[in-house]
């Protein structure tokens, strides 16, 4: 969704318009119309920000709702969005996901740049310590020049959303590390003192 959303967006369209396409999306039904609660609006910290879907309407990309009601219903225009796979109830659990998209959490005050990069990248983790991805690809699914990307993730070592990131110029690969998980406290050994103490 987030390679649909990628080429379907200008590539100047801002992250917390992004953030609010991808939502869209992955919460449509089969023809075309979204409702989204006040309370996920909110929690997103997009309640009242027409700009946004304004945004989006210039596009093309969604009917211009209306903002006073609740929940917000909305029309898509691409009918490409329909064709997405996977299946409706997937992409509401990946709807979900994406507002959680733990390991990679910034702080729930994070500005939607800083969240968009961080859900970018959570899609993109493996199995194994350090995860990586071309930086062309990253910058395109964020929405910003290779630059602004690596600045934006300097910012998320900064939360400690990132442990570290790095930039191999040779390959273009971009390899960022996650946060050692706290590792359980071991119990104290007790130490038995000695016979002749």
């Amino acid at each position: 969704m987030l390679t649909y959303l990628a080429s379907a967006l200008p590539r100047f369209t801002s992250p917390a318009a992004r953030l609010l396409a991808l939502q869209c999306a992955l919460r449509t039904d089969a023809r075309g119309q979204v409702r989204l609660p006040a309370g996920l609006l909110r929690g997103m910290r997009l309640q009242g920000r027409q700009e946004l879907w304004q945004e989006l309407a210039q596009d093309r990309w969604l009917e211009m709702p209306v903002l006073k009601s609740a929940p917000v219903t909305v029309h898509l225009l691409d009918a490409t969005v329909l064709d997405q796979a996977p299946g409706r109830s997937a992409r509401r659990r990946a709807a979900h996901w994406a507002l959680h998209c733990a390991p990679l959490v910034p702080p729930a005050v994070a500005p939607p740049v800083l969240r968009l990069t961080a859900l970018v990248l959570a899609a993109h983790l493996s199995g194994h310590g350090s995860h990586g991805t071309d930086m062309d690809v990253l910058a395109r699914l964020c929405g910003h020049s290779p630059h602004q990307t690596g600045e934006i993730l300097d910012r998320l070592v900064a939360l400690r959303t990132l442990a570290a990131w790095h930039r191999d110029r040779e390959t273009d690969e971009v390899v960022w590390q996650l946060p050692m998980q706290h590792a359980r406290p071991r119990p104290a050994r007790l130490r038995t003192p000695s016979p002749d103490r």
